[in-house]
């Protein structure tokens, strides 16, 4: 809409650098490595059980927004208009105007997912204070993506209703369903169809995250069922050792493809980005906290 690149090309125009930093930092909060190590927190330091529903609730997200996108198939907008400037693209690592790799513009997925992580922290904490935090962080993190080039006004309205129609749905099957291999049969069913028309690679990652999920949680409450904990530096190191595991890990399982197979969008370079994924997930929820009884004894006091 004309409205919408006039708007933009305003707010780059007068922004300044400091805007610009804004914006950048913004961005950077809403995407995937900030919102993951956010999950981690809240699953191995403040409630496994608030987590895996809050993993859902950010799950739904992240597949539904790609599946939208590769339907409506809308290019960003510095793809169409060479008066905005993509200031911060989503793949660094991709050419600019590669849509396989920089994915399609609507719904925005930093909008869908911070929407969906916040909201759902908010509503498990119960905190008027976080409460505020969330919905200035959604709002700011909404405003940051087409600041930053990379998606139009209304892409992030579109993506705040796909993260609020994630919450919504997952409190639905958290309220009907008992059944955990039931409530996982279901987020497989309406987001795994996407494998037959989604290109780009951000729904990839997201299926391997559903899999590794779907997974890991029963292996996890089978074999290991690690409890929560109040030591702090416990806390700390299950934090770092996961975000470690999950950088690792990424580069290990990166090594044996060149950088050309990886980003060259056939579907055997996808798959293999979602057992990537996958295998990184799996790893950090399911086998992981085995060695968390290690970590509770730093910091304690010697009787």
């Amino acid at each position: 809409m004309n409205w919408e690149v006039s708007m933009m090309e305003s707010i780059q125009a007068n922004m300044g650098k400091a805007g610009e930093i804004a914006s950048k930092v913004f961005t950077t909060i809403g995407g995937e490595t900030v919102l993951l190590a956010l999950l981690i927190v809240i699953i191995f330091c403040y409630s496994k059980e608030a987590g895996k529903r809050c993993a859902l609730k950010l799950l739904l997200a992240c597949m539904w927004f790609p599946m939208i996108k590769n339907i409506v198939l809308r290019l960003r907008p510095y793809m169409e208009h060479s008066s905005i400037r993509a200031l911060e693209v989503p793949e660094e690592d991709a050419e600019l105007m590669d849509v396989v790799q920089q994915g399609y513009s609507l719904p925005s997925g930093h909008s869908a997912m911070s929407l969906a992580m916040f909201g759902s922290l908010s509503m498990e904490v119960k905190k008027k204070w976080l409460w505020i935090v969330g919905c200035l962080m959604v709002l700011l993190i909404g405003v940051s993506r087409f600041c930053v080039g990379v998606h139009y006004p209304t892409d992030v309205l579109a993506g705040w209703g796909v993260g609020l129609v994630a919450i919504l749905f997952a409190e639905l099957l958290e309220k009907k369903v008992q059944k955990e291999w039931v409530k996982h049969a279901i987020l497989l069913a309406v987001t795994v169809p996407g494998i037959f028309w989604c290109t780009s690679r951000d729904y990839f990652s997201a299926l391997g995250c559903v899999i590794a999920y779907v997974i890991a949680i029963p292996f996890e409450r089978k074999f290991i069922n690690f409890k929560d904990t109040r030591n702090v530096w416990a806390m700390i190191l299950r934090a770092v050792g996961a975000m470690a595991i999950y950088l690792g890990l990424n580069w290990v399982l990166k090594k044996p493809f060149s950088t050309e197979f990886l980003n060259n969008g056939t579907l055997g370079a996808n798959l293999i980005r979602t057992a990537r994924y996958a295998v990184i997930l799996f790893v950090i929820l399911g086998v992981y906290p085995k060695i968390f009884p290690l970590f509770e004894k730093v910091g304690m006091k010697k009787q």
